[in-house]
């Protein structure tokens, strides 16, 4: 079946139409269903800007309906599935508002942190938000990156962002300055929310978390995070 959005039986006046370039000003013929078109006079290629790709910003059958999306949409498909993620940990720990505060402030920070080491949210933050699923910790396949998959494949994440948080969740040793940036932000962020919450509990004196900071946490975004949450 396909989408009826995308049938032309349901098409009505106006579903092919004239708009112009943002480049030159020439004037491109889209029909409704075209993702993008190229510009016939001075070949900028640009998105549909009357489609509403609603559903094809999170349907994991988007490329079956629309054909090869454009790198425009892929970005917002991969944006949109962060925010889904964290709906899906909150339902997965149900009650368990420990382990839901500790991920939500993971984001946050890792969020924070990957924007100024130019890291890519979409793998940030779906590990950060999914570092606690599974059950044996110590097992990346049969522990929270086997759970993190089945999650991260029944929202329609791609293959290589899977591969890329499994990856992420399965190091188990403190990464070094020159492993990947997406693994460094984490652990970072991952490292903030902990202190947070051993502060609130065992407080220990400024100049020794001053130190640990800068002994801990490995990049640069993510120690002057821990200092403006923790000093």
């Amino acid at each position: 079946m396909k989408c009826p959005g995308q049938d032309t039986q349901y098409w009505k006046p106006g579903a092919i139409f004239e708009v112009k370039c943002p480049e030159c000003g020439g004037s491109v013929e889209f029909f409704k269903d075209d993702t993008a078109r190229k510009c016939p006079a001075c070949g900028h290629r640009f998105i549909n800007p009357k489609m509403d790709f609603g559903c094809a910003s999170y349907c994991q059958y988007a490329e079956q309906c629309l054909g090869d999306l454009p790198p425009e949409l892929l970005a917002q498909k991969e944006d949109m599935l962060k925010d889904r993620v964290a709906v899906e940990v909150k339902r997965y720990f149900k009650s368990d508002f420990k382990k839901i505060g500790h991920a939500m402030r993971v984001a946050r920070y890792a969020e924070r942190i990957g924007k100024f080491e130019s890291g890519n949210l979409a793998v940030i933050l779906s590990a950060a938000y999914l570092q606690d699923v599974g059950g044996d910790p110590a097992s990346a396949e049969n522990g929270k990156c086997a759970e993190a998959r089945n999650i991260l494949e029944k929202l329609g994440a791609r293959e290589r962002l899977i591969d890329e948080v499994c990856e992420i969740l399965g190091q188990s040793v403190r990464p070094s300055p020159a492993d990947g940036v997406n693994l460094r932000v984490v652990f970072d962020a991952d490292r903030i929310a902990s202190l947070e919450e051993r502060q609130k509990s065992d407080p220990m004196p400024e100049a020794s978390l001053a130190s640990l900071i800068e002994e801990e946490l490995i990049t640069e975004a993510g120690k002057n995070e821990a200092k403006k949450v923790l000093l």
